[in-house]
């Protein structure tokens, strides 16, 4: 059986049907309900007439007075309400005019009173009756400006936490220029032209790579260790044998995703720290395991690690935070303070309190950086030339426009208003 796709929409999407529906069922449900009540005491089926004059006199007397509200929902408190008074108590007068003056031609010899008292009568009730359209007139119009409100300062949150976030990544690229043109300046210092111009084509390799990313987005673990063994490539030119490499990705955590450039600065961090303080070097190893619903990520080298006079006492497992071992971390080795913290700071904005940052180094030696984040794939429309590698040689995709930002007038329930989405 072949079932059709609904798609629901909010009530209030639409403003202007959304109005005239409540518009008609407020009154027509009014009409309705008098009816059944006239039927009831006895009155005959001409009284129909009279209720239906009432319901369109007042049907067409809240039109009226919603055109004159929209005017004044955005005025003062006081100009708002004062006006909302005087405008609310003349329309209960022409209403109950109306409906006396048509009850009285009909009826002229059921009430021994005067017309005075029978409006005096009717007044009270059409008041009742029009206060209350008033009062959800404006309930319903003032909980859509609050929904607006809260709906733009949703966008402009996230935006900001894009913007931080691809601040953050940002970051990273010319920390990590710093450190290879750092090198390339010592090969070219010593001479050494060859090993220097191939670093230089493996940078340019490298920075293609990343770039072609998009910042503050997510890549598949597998992606990540590609940009690694580009970077490692690099590294290799500076550190040879010294430097080695030992990386564990099961099978269910390559495509799990992860923001990109997440690992170089950890990587770059285990070389920095682990390889080259030691002159026989250092093994980096990289285990990516999924453990339950989340995944794992551990990243760590067979450096000194921190020594007990860094932070302190021995350091066992360091949980990275405000005041905590990262700053420990930073004041013991002398660095542009960019890797660790960046890290902290992105996983921070990007996961909040769903992620797990945690430092361990024993007193042995050795220097371990484990991350938990939630398990996550890429979403299955995603098509597959997206999902793999992007190649190196492809030209850079040119950046999409940022939508337009134009201010809109606060949404508003009654006629004549341009179709907006709620």
């Amino acid at each position: 059986m072949v079932m059709l796709p609904i798609e629901p929409r909010p009530f209030f999407a639409n403003k202007d049907r959304a109005f005239w529906n409540l518009q008609l069922a407020g009154w027509g449900g009014a009409f309705l309900l008098r009816a059944i009540s006239a039927f009831a005491n006895g009155q005959s089926w001409d009284f129909l007439v009279i209720l239906l004059i009432q319901a369109v006199t007042g049907f067409s007397l809240s039109l009226i007075l919603s055109v004159i509200y929209r005017q004044l929902i955005t005025k003062k408190a006081l100009i708002t309400w004062g006006v909302t008074a005087i405008a609310l108590v003349i329309a209960a007068a022409v209403h109950a005019f109306i409906d006396g003056w048509v009850l009285d031609l009909a009826r002229p010899q059921s009430e021994g009173s005067d017309f005075m008292r029978l409006f005096v009568g009717i007044y009270f009730y059409d008041l009742t009756v029009l206060g209350a359209w008033s009062a959800l007139y404006y309930a319903i119009n003032f909980f859509l400006q609050v929904e607006e409100q809260a709906d733009r300062l949703e966008r402009l949150e996230a935006q900001a936490t894009s913007a931080q976030l691809a601040m953050l990544r940002y970051q990273l690229n010319p920390h990590f220029l710093f450190n290879t043109l750092n090198s390339i300046s010592t090969l070219v210092l010593l001479k050494q032209t060859k090993p220097a111009n191939a670093m230089l084509t493996r940078l340019s390799s490298f920075l293609r790579h990343t770039l072609v990313s998009e910042p503050g987005g997510k890549v598949s673990v597998e992606q990540e260790v590609e940009t690694l063994k580009l970077y490692l490539d690099i590294e290799r030119m500076r550190f040879e044998d010294r430097l080695q490499t030992d990386f564990r990705v099961e099978p269910p955590a390559e495509q799990a995703q992860i923001p990109s450039m997440l690992l170089q600065p950890l990587v770059e961090n285990a070389i920095k720290y682990g390889v080259t303080p030691q002159e026989e070097g250092a093994t980096i190893s990289l285990v990516a395991q999924v453990v339950g619903p989340r995944l794992r990520v551990t990243v760590s080298d067979t450096g000194p690690g921190v020594r007990r006079g860094g932070i302190g006492g021995g350091v066992g497992d360091l949980v990275g935070g405000p005041g905590g071992a990262l700053e420990g971390i930073e004041r013991r080795y002398t660095s542009t303070g960019v890797g660790l913290a960046n890290i902290r700071d992105r996983l921070a904005q990007a996961y909040g309190e769903e992620h797990r940052f945690e430092i361990r180094s024993p007193e042995s030696g050795g220097f371990t950086v484990m991350i938990e984040l939630p398990y996550e794939t890429a979403p299955a429309t995603q098509p597959l030339a997206q999902a793999s590698a992007p190649n190196l040689t492809q030209a850079l995709p040119a950046p999409s426009p940022a939508p337009s930002q134009s201010p809109s007038a606060p949404p508003m329930l009654g006629p004549g208003r341009p179709l907006s989405a709620g």
